[in-house]
C-alpha cells in the first residue's frame, strides 16, 4: 500500500540492525535523507541483564530524541552459532519491547529483502549495498561498524516498500 503524506509532514523512520554486542541504528526522513546514525555498543564483560538494559535505555533515548514515526528492524537469520542466536534473540525482544513502550509501529525485513530493495539484487555484497546507500542518501564515506550502515539500509528498505518517500 502506498501512503500519501503532505510534504510538510516529515516522516522519520528508525532503522535498527539488532545485535547483542552492537545494535546499529539510523534515522532517515522522507526523501531518503539521512538524519543521523550510530550504534549501541555493549561490553562483553558486563552481565547479560546489564547489556540488555543498556540496549533498552540507549534505544529509548534515541526514540525520544528523534521522535520517529515508524521503525524497521532486520529479522534474525540463523547461523551456526546457537549461543549467538539466543543472545541476539534476547536483544530483539528488548528492542521490540522498547518500540512498543514508545507506541512505535515497526516492520521486519530479512537481509535479502533489504538488499533487494536497496540495490535491486538480494545477494549483493556489503560494499555494493553501502555504495548504493551512500548514493540514495547523498552521504559520502559512511563511517562506523557495518551494523550502523546496515541500519540505514533497513530504514531505506522500509521507505521503499511502504511507499513513504
Amino acid at each position: 500500500m502506498k501512503l500519501w503524506r503532505n510534504s510538510a509532514n516529515r516522516v522519520k523512520i528508525l532503522g535498527i540492525d539488532p545485535g547483542f554486542d552492537i545494535v546499529g541504528w539510523s534515522v532517515v526522513r522522507d526523501g531518503m535523507k539521512l538524519v543521523d546514525y550510530g550504534f549501541i555498543k555493549t561490553s562483553p564483560s558486563d552481565p547479560i541483564d546489564e547489556r540488555l538494559l543498556q540496549i533498552h535505555r540507549s534505544l529509548d533515548v534515541i526514540i525520544k530524541e528523534y521522535a520517529p514515526d515508524e521503525a524497521a528492524v532486520e529479522k534474525l537469520f540463523f547461523n551456526s552459532n546457537a549461543k549467538t542466536v539466543i543472545d541476539v534473540s534476547k536483544a530483539i525482544g528488548v528492542i521490540v519491547l522498547t518500540l512498543k513502550l514508545n507506541d512505535l509501529a515497526f516492520s521486519e525485513y530479512t537481509p535479502v529483502q533489504v538488499k533487494q530493495s536497496v540495490t535491486g539484487f538480494g545477494h549483493a555484497e556489503k560494499n555494493q549495498v553501502k555504495f548504493v546507500i551512500e548514493k540514495l542518501t547523498g552521504t559520502a564515506f559512511l563511517k562506523g561498524p557495518d551494523d550502523a550502515v546496515d541500519s540505514i539500509g533497513i530504514a531505506l528498505c522500509h521507505m521503499l516498500r511502504s511507499g513513504v518517500r
